[in-house]
């Protein structure tokens, strides 16, 4: 009896569709760069964008020189950007700047970060998981896991508890610089 695979296309056309699924509802908020700002322009000419200069696109739709389609985001006046806080979203960056980052995912909002040894600690290393939750700046909106593993007699690497108390010191130390980014913006 023979089998039949499903072909390249329809794989991929369940898969992208899965993803638009997923994001259905999803209220996403305008970074608080500014097109005008100076500062901001160097940035965006230095590093880019997530999308590059002419959007996303999909299947042939949203070419330039084409409206927005009703209803979506961008004809709402919305604008395309990180799924997540984008105050919540860069704080945690630069808390975790001291830190190679394995995988930053600004749509999902986890941001991992590789194994950490501390000079102090030699035979210690870390790995953070940084999710934020939600794309309102509030306390339960990041949530920070610590791994932790240990350095034995024979030079493996064995996982160990890590304290409690790291994780929430870390959460409110991104909390704190959101907070201060976000009255940065607001100009106060």
């Amino acid at each position: 009896m023979r089998t039949t695979k499903p072909s390249g296309r329809l794989l991929a056309l369940a898969l992208g569709a899965g993803l638009l699924a997923g994001c259905a509802g999803v209220d996403v908020q305008h970074p608080d760069w500014s097109p005008y700002d100076p500062k901001d322009q160097a940035r965006r000419q230095r590093y880019g964008t997530i999308t590059g200069t002419d959007g996303i696109t999909l299947f042939g739709m949203g070419r330039r020189g084409t409206e927005p389609a009703a209803g979506s985001a961008a004809g709402a006046g919305g604008a395309a950007g990180i799924g997540v806080n984008a105050y919540l979203w860069r704080a945690s960056l630069e808390t975790l700047d001291f830190i190679p980052l394995v995988s930053a995912d600004p749509f999902g909002g986890l941001i991992i970060t590789d194994w950490y040894q501390p000079a102090e600690a030699p035979d210690e290393r870390f790995k953070l998981q940084v999710l934020i939750r939600d794309v309102v700046l509030r306390a339960d909106a990041v949530r920070v896991s610590v791994l932790r593993q240990r350095r034995d007699a024979r030079g493996t690497w064995v996982d160990v508890p890590s304290d409690p108390r790291t994780a929430t010191e870390l959460e409110d130390k991104i909390l704190t610089r959101a907070r201060q980014i976000r009255i940065a913006a607001a100009g106060g």
